[in-house]
This record gives C-alpha cells, structure tokens and sequence, in this order.
C-alpha cells in the first residue's frame, strides 16, 4: 500500500485509458474522493480483492468462526468492505449478521443494488470506520481485509490507523474477535502490536498464496480476541517457517517485530509492571478508575499522534489514605528528563513519597524525556491538560483546570561560572546562584541583601547539591599554584592569562568560611558536643585531635574545621584530582600543615590506617604542595609516598564520610553504597580512637534504606545518634564505640564547652550550632 503517483499520457486505447485513470485514483488510499472516482471507474460488474481470494482465505478464516448451527446469530462488522465477495461468501456459508460499511457511497450503493434480492439480511451504510456509530460492545466479529494497511499511509503517520482501532476495541463485545488481513509492514505492527497488548490475545497466521508458482507478497492473518481486562498474553505464531526464506524481507521483518513486541510483553510479566494506555483505561482494564481507590499505582502512556502534540509516560497514583490534611482531589506533577532517574521518581517508595508531599488524594506524575526537551513548560501543559482531565476523579470533576506542579530547585537566577569534565566523576558544574526564598535565619543576618550561593554540583546526581558557600564582597583574589591566595587588582589579574579566571567568576565576590551555608554542615559540627568533654581534655594538654574527612567537596567543611577548631589536625581523602582544583580554584580552599588533602581511595585509607600511622608507607596520589593548573586544562598528579614519620597517632578521633553516590537511582545518594557496608563500619571502628566520634551523612527518602544502614550500624558500635534536618533529605548519624562522655540530656551542657573551642567571632553562626545540637536524638 502507498501513494501511487502516474502520469498517464493520453492514448487512444479505451481499456489502457481506464486502466491509467483508476491508477490515478490510487494516489492516496484515504482520500474519500478518490475512491468514489474508482468505484465509478471500475463500475459494479464485478469485485476487486485487494488481498487474498476467498478459496485462499475461506478455511483459516472459518476456523476461527463459529460452527454452523450458531453462525445466523453471530454479529459481523466489515468495515472498508469496497466491492469485495468476502461478505456475501460468508453469507451464503451462513452468517446472516454482517454489517458492511465504507465512506464511498458510489460502492454501497453498487453493493446494495447487487445484494439486495439475492442477500436481503444482509446491511450496508455510509460510514466513516475512523468512527463508526454502534454503541459500545455491538459485534462479535469485527474483519478487517486491508482497511488497517491503507489507513495507514507512511507518509500521513497512525493518526487514521490509531483512531480506526480504537473504535474496533470499543465496538467488540468481550470474547470478540478483531480478524485482520494485513501485508504486516512494520509500521502496521508498529501500531497493531501495542494496540493490542493488554486484555487481548493475538494468533499470527499466513494465508495461502494464490500461485506457489508465482510468489509475491503474502497475506496474513492476525486473529486478536477481547481477553480479560489487564491480562498480558505473548503473541502466537503459526506461521509455516519456510516461507521465511521465500518470502525475504516481508517475512523476516514480521518474525523480528513479533520478537520484540513478545520480549517487551515478557518484560512486564517478569514484574516491570504493566503500562496502561488512556484507551485502555477507559475501556476497563483497570475497574472504576473514574474513582479514587486508595493505594492505586498505574504506569500509563498519556498522547497519541491526532489527539495531543507528544506522548507521555506517566505513573497514576491515588493517595493511600484519605484525610483533611489533602488540598487537592487531583494533581499533575512534571518530572523533568534529568531527574527522572532518581530515586525519588522511578522507584514506587519513592512516588509514594511524592504523592504525600504533594497533599493530593490523585496524582498523576508525568515523566518528561527528550521528546520534550524543545517545548516550553506552558506548551507541555497545554498539551496534558485534556489528557489528564480525563484521569479525574468522577465525584470531583469541575470546570477548573487541574493544578500542575514540578520538580524545581527554587532558583530564581543562576549564573554558570566554570563545567569541568572528570574522568572519575563526569561533568562538574560551578555555578552562582539566587534563590526565590531564604530561611529566617539568613533574612536577619543579611536584611534586604540579594543573597548570592556558589555550588558544586556533580552532574550525575542532579537534584543534589555537593557543596553550597555563602558568597560575600571581597578583594580580587586568586589561587598561585602552591595553593595559596593571592590578591592582585583586576587589571592585572586580566593581563596574566595563566590565571585569567573563567568568564563565569565574578573577581567581587568570595566564598564566605565564616559561615555553613548548608545545613547538615552545621549539623555535623553540632555533633561534636557528644564528645565536647573528650575533646576538652586534649585541648589543655596540647594534644592534637586527629580529624579525616572523607570526600572534599568544596572544602568547605574542612576550612571551617581548620579555621575555627585550631586544636584539629584535618587530613582530607578525595578520590578525584579535579574535585581538588575546583576546590581551590573557586572557593578558595587552601592546605597548610594542618590541613593536608591525600588523593586516595576513602576505604582503603581508613583501612590502612594504622599501618600508614605506624610507618608503613602506601601509595597516595597526593601531593602537599605542588603546582596546580588552571581548571579546564590537564595535568598529571604523580604518585607519591605518604609517610607520617610520627606525626599521627595510631587511631583518629573523628572520621566523617560526607560523599556521593554515582548511582541515584539506588535510593542512596548519599554516601556510596560500598561506605555503608558492614565491612567498612568494622575498618572506622579500628582506626577510631576509643573515645572518638564517627559522623556519615545519609541522603535517602527511603525509610527502608535508611533502617538497613543504621541496622549494620549498630552491630559494631555501641551507641548511635542522629540529626535529622527539617525540610532536608539529609540525616547526619553519630556513633561512638563506647558510652559518651555526654548524655542526651546533657547536651545543652556540652554545647557550652563546644562554644568554648571554638574561635570564632561569628555568634550566630555558633548560636545556630548549639541550637542545631539540642536536635540530636538517641537511637534506641
């Protein structure tokens, strides 16, 4: 089938002329005009079969048909008959109830005339088949002889194809069947197949060629019965097999689409769950969805070429219980592309999650892809309103638009200062931003400031931020390649290209290490008063607290440690060599001797530890102080030997893991998988002084998650505690291998003396420290 497009010149023969006219008609097959002109053409002296004749087609088709004692009652829909004998060869075989309709009134009316004696039952209407006017339910047969194939024209798409079968499904009582002659194009079984996936079976078989002879294209057969609402069934091939190699491409090409379409289909049976169309919803493969039926989750196919502008996936949820606390009976929430990986969106504990936030009792959460990426947020809304609308709980439906939400970041302007690309960790973003709102606490310290926030963000776990700096007025400064700062007027700076800074930093601003821009920072450190006595009692003697932090980030935390708890000798263990230039480049992280970065793998320093301590050297990527380059070029970091000649005790007094997950889909984006394993908790309880304190920041919505870790947790330490942030994914736990130095109810007491240890002049930085501590909660 196709569009056909002749020239004919004029030729004197009448037959050869009629021959090229009713050519001419063929150029679109869904043209309603063009058919009316090749009936007239042709005229009703006799029948034209676009597929096969009825001695090939008559003994598949009536195996699949009832027996005669039964076939006068049997309802039979022939929908683009034209002027073929099909219908009164199946009258005569005895089936009295046969519907036949087509567009063209120049063929029914031909067929009528030629029928209307010698067959009186039988009924034939002026019908569009892309809407047929039947009720619901009306045909216990519905036979197709090439109407599907020449809806589908490549050139015009599925619109006509998809509309056309739509109207089929809802035409056919349960039981049955849809029987359809096709040359089984790809793109036919493009639309065929998925139509057709849930609540149907299918069987495939071939027909007969007219002349084995004379091979051509074959005919086939697919016989698709009305199945139990939802239930998935593989697709049944009887096809002799032979005619793979006779038939080539034709044959070959169906045995592939069936192939995938049945591996898709064993997909969703193994448990990758069910996706729904909007068709199939309303035609009841899944009972009462008009009605909120709490717990509800449906993965669904939202859009089809005609009825909306892009497809959607989309998962429907109904809230799993009903209460007062819920502000809307429906709500749409937009996933953007990057994001639809996380956790938080592809895994069910993690919609659930969304849906409690979102205070809707029906959530409908659309998962945006590529296909998107080019329409603006008020097109894609447009485009789903009708489309969900539908979706609607019945009692509830109004005339107001159901409200959109999305997953944003509340940014209200952000400027790109540097991307990098990491061989270990991907794309790496440096940028400053504003955000649409800031806590009280900030709006005091900085009344009717525009507040300005430098981030890390690795690329790979979108959503989460690495590390955030509190950005405020300074000198020009910029990093030499030891590390150190430097300041220069900006003249200067921009006549020295080696460190001409990307077009991206604004020379005016610098990072703020005055101040903990993130909260489960200043969580952290407020866990130090579960040790403030310990910690005490080494400052007066002059003892050094040993502090590893594992991850750098932007070596924030570390600098706000070296700053300000001068009793502290910080050593930082950063995988990633880029992490560290980033680090010193844009925020202003410097190393001293109390403050050291070692490029290692995190675990197996925590595990080498005491060899290392003793004098045993291990390999270290690290070096104290050496030239760095500026971001966005290269350079080699050689491998060195990092000998502690005695400076370090053999055990460490805090350990604090503060490290992403590669892998967000997890459920755990914060600290990788491999930091959260028993193993590695037994290595930290090695190395970890018998008073120490080892702190791990978790970043998971998943309560289970979360439970399994502190459940390993507890197997080597003996106490456990934990900070849980308000309006944050971050839980900071704290745990010790003996009773601490201070109890639950004494930590007011201890913030005191942690007050005391800590220079610096900033009071409400230390106000909210200590008013973070009295939040730290025993875990039983």
């Amino acid at each position: 089938m196709g569009r056909r497009n002749r020239n004919p010149k004029s030729n004197p023969n009448p037959n050869q002329n009629k021959q090229e006219q009713l050519l001419e008609t063929l150029a679109d097959f869904t043209s309603k005009e063009n058919w009316d002109k090749f009936f007239t053409i042709r005229g009703n002296d006799s029948s034209f079969e676009w597929y096969a004749e009825w001695p090939q087609l008559r003994d598949p088709l009536l195996s699949f048909l009832p027996p005669p004692p039964t076939r006068e009652e049997v309802q039979i829909l022939v929908p683009g008959c034209g002027n073929s004998r099909m219908s009164e060869e199946l009258y005569d075989a005895g089936f009295r109830g046969i519907t036949n309709v087509d567009f063209s009134k120049v063929v029914i009316s031909d067929m009528l005339r030629r029928n209307v004696r010698e067959r009186p039952g039988m009924r034939w209407r002026v019908m569009d088949m892309t809407a047929l006017q039947f009720e619901d339910g009306t045909f216990d047969v519905v036979l197709d002889k090439g109407g599907l194939d020449a809806l589908m024209e490549p050139e015009l798409g599925s619109t006509l194809g998809n509309q056309y079968l739509s109207e089929v499904k809802r035409v056919l009582k349960f039981g049955g069947k849809f029987i359809c002659l096709t040359l089984a194009e790809s793109h036919v079984l493009g639309l065929l197949f998925p139509k057709f996936r849930v609540g149907w079976k299918m069987v495939l078989h071939s027909l007969p060629l007219a002349s084995p002879k004379k091979p051509g294209l074959r005919t086939y057969m697919a016989v698709v019965e009305k199945d139990i609402p939802g239930s998935l069934n593989q697709i049944i091939v009887s096809v002799d097999l032979s005619t793979l190699e006779r038939n080539g491409n034709q044959a070959r090409g169906l045995f592939n689409a069936i192939e995938t379409e049945n591996n898709t289909r064993q997909q969703y049976l193994e448990g990758s769950g069910l996706i729904f169309s909007l068709e199939d919803l309303r035609l009841g493969a899944e009972s009462d969805i008009c009605e909120l039926k709490p717990g509800r989750h449906i993965q669904l196919t939202l859009g089809m070429e005609g009825e909306s502008r892009f497809n959607y996936r989309a998962v429907l949820l109904d809230a799993q219980q009903s209460d007062e606390t819920l502000l809307y009976h429906c709500g749409v929430f937009l996933v953007p592309k990057e994001r639809t990986h996380e956790w938080l969106f592809s895994s069910v504990e993690g919609q659930w999650a969304v849906v409690e936030s979102s205070k809707a009792a029906r959530l409908i959460m659309i998962l945006l892809d590529s296909s998107h990426a080019l329409a603006s947020m008020d097109e894609i809304q447009n485009d789903l309103s009708p489309l969900v609308k539908q979706l609607e709980p019945q009692k509830h439906i109004t005339e107001s638009k159901i409200p959109f939400m999305m997953a944003g970041d509340g940014i209200r302007h952000r400027k790109l200062v540097h991307q990098a690309k990491s061989k270990l960790t991907g794309t790496i973003v440096v940028e400053d931003v504003t955000y649409e709102t800031v806590d009280d606490h900030l709006a005091q310290l900085f009344p009717g400031d525009e507040l300005k926030f430098r981030r890390l963000v690795f690329r790979r776990t979108e959503g989460l931020v690495q590390s955030e700096a509190l950005l405020t007025k300074s000198s020009l400064e910029y990093v030499d390649e030891a590390g150190d700062k430097k300041t220069k007027s900006e003249s200067k700076l921009k006549k020295n290209k080696k460190h001409k800074p990307s077009n991206g930093l604004d020379l005016n601003l610098a990072v703020d290490h005055n101040f903990l821009a993130s909260l489960y920072h200043t969580g952290i450190i407020a866990g130090f008063t579960l040790i403030s006595s310990y910690l005490q009692s080494m400052v007066p003697n002059g003892k050094t607290v040993e502090a590893v932090v594992i991850g750098l980030g932007a070596g924030l935390l570390p600098m706000f440690l070296h700053n300000f708890m001068p009793f502290c000798l910080v050593q930082v263990v950063e995988l990633d060599p880029e992490v560290l230039r980033l680090a010193r480049y844009y925020f202003g992280f410097q190393e001293d001797e109390s403050l050291k970065v070692h490029l290692a793998d995190g675990i197996e320093f925590i595990k080498n530890f005491r060899e290392s301590a003793a004098g045993i050297k291990i390999e270290d990527n690290c070096r104290e102080k050496g030239p760095i380059c500026d971001p966005g070029t290269s350079a080699s970091v050689r491998s060195v030997s990092f000998e502690t000649e005695g400076k370090l005790r053999q055990d460490i007094d805090l350990i604090i893991v503060d490290v992403d997950s590669s892998d967000s889909s997890s459920g755990l984006s914060c600290p990788a998988a491999a930091f959260v394993e028993g193993s590695f908790f037994s290595a930290v309880s090695d190395a970890l002084s018998e008073k120490g304190l080892f702190v791990i920041n978790l970043v998971s919505r998943s309560p289970s998650i979360k439970s399994a870790i502190v459940s390993r947790m507890k197997k080597v330490f003996s106490q456990l505690y934990s900070l849980q942030l308000e309006e944050d994914v971050n839980e900071v736990v704290f745990a010790l291998k003996s009773d601490p130095f201070t109890q639950e109810d004494d930590i007011s007491e201890a913030a005191v003396q942690l007050k005391g240890m800590l220079k610096l002049d900033n009071s409400d930085t230390i106000q909210r420290i200590l008013d973070t501590a009295k939040k730290i909660k025993r875990l039983k």
